[in-house]
């Protein structure tokens, strides 16, 4: 993808904008970007990422059952809302404690995907689109054996029925 300003070098920087509901994405490369005045950060630490996922979140305004019945990890009291408080988790034992809480902050705000599938090298062996049709198909087949595994059906027919209609 070539960069809209310039439209000689490739687009690295892909910015995504919700405005009153209308979405534009705008397509830079690196100099251009810094043109524009766009700060790109290199990389993002994961407290900051589990604190931008809170809030966006908590402006949903919804509430997981799981907090509700009020989890507490057993080996440092952390409870899910100290943890949106401080978007720090108190010891690793929290990530299985509040797995599903935590589960659902991130399909919220990511569109459902939970797994990550990193970018594609430009020089691969392989078409971009079909390197994207295989990380689907994997996600797909995790899905469904989770879906299996905790015995929701109907969902994993669904996602049956998803596999087959994949080419």
């Amino acid at each position: 993808m070539q960069c809209e300003i310039c439209k000689n070098k490739t687009a690295t920087v892909h910015l995504t904008e919700i405005v009153d509901g209308h979405r534009t994405e705008t397509h830079l490369c690196q100099a251009c970007a810094q043109k524009e005045g766009v700060t790109i950060k290199s990389q993002l630490s994961l407290n900051e990422l589990l604190s931008s996922l809170i809030a966006a979140h908590q402006q949903t305004g919804e509430t997981p059952a799981q907090e509700k019945i009020g989890k507490v990890c057993s080996d440092c009291g952390m409870t899910m809302e100290e943890f949106r408080k401080q978007a720090l988790l108190g010891c690793p034992d929290d990530y299985n404690v509040f797995e599903s809480d935590l589960r659902d902050i991130i399909e919220k705000t990511q569109d459902n995907n939970t797994t990550h599938v990193g970018k594609v090298p430009s020089r691969t062996a392989k078409p971009v689109e079909q390197v994207q049709e295989q990380n689907q198909i994997e996600d797909l087949k995790r899905r469904l054996d989770q879906a299996v595994k905790v015995e929701d059906y109907e969902l994993a027919a669904k996602l049956r029925d998803q596999l087959k209609a994949l080419p």
